[in-house]
């Protein structure tokens, strides 16, 4: 089975169900015939960004959060929403349409790339802190990239 079906998998159990560890739900695996370490699992998770909430009786059980759900892709963003990206130093600065730098923001964030320390975002401008000044033109490609459209 490959990590997209198992991640699917991994979804549909945390909607259908309240499971409150990692070895629930491996053991939820299991019974679907899906065998998972637990370092597989842990990186599932965090890739899936699932977290724990507390329930009314003192339990916690995984869940998917809305915005994580309700928040498209960045590549499916980018192509509509940005307009440039220039960069000084470790920072780089990304124009976006109108109203849009937030949701920019939030994709850019939600994408976790090592090299983004954070973003703040106004109206129309993203500002990404980088962690070093080596990431600029590695991550301003990687946006302008994302915001062509594959032809």
């Amino acid at each position: 089975m490959s990590k997209v079906e198992r991640q699917k998998v991994i979804l549909d159990l945390v909607r259908s169900r309240r499971i409150t560890s990692q070895e629930a739900l491996r053991g939820l695996l299991a019974e679907r015939g899906i065998d998972v370490t637990q370092a597989t699992l842990s990186r599932d998770i965090r890739e899936l960004r699932l977290v724990k909430v507390p329930a009314s009786d003192g339990t916690a059980h995984y869940s998917i959060p809305d915005e994580w759900e309700s928040t498209p892709s960045l590549a499916s963003l980018l192509p509509t929403l940005f307009l440039s990206a220039e960069g000084v130093d470790h920072l780089l600065v990304v124009r976006t349409m109108k109203g849009a730098a937030q949701t920019v923001a939030a994709g850019i964030d939600g994408e976790e790339w090592p090299e983004v320390l954070g973003t703040l975002a106004g109206d129309d401008t993203v500002l990404i802190v980088l962690r070093s000044r080596e990431a600029l033109t590695k991550v301003q490609e990687r946006l302008q990239r994302l915001a062509t459209p594959a032809t």
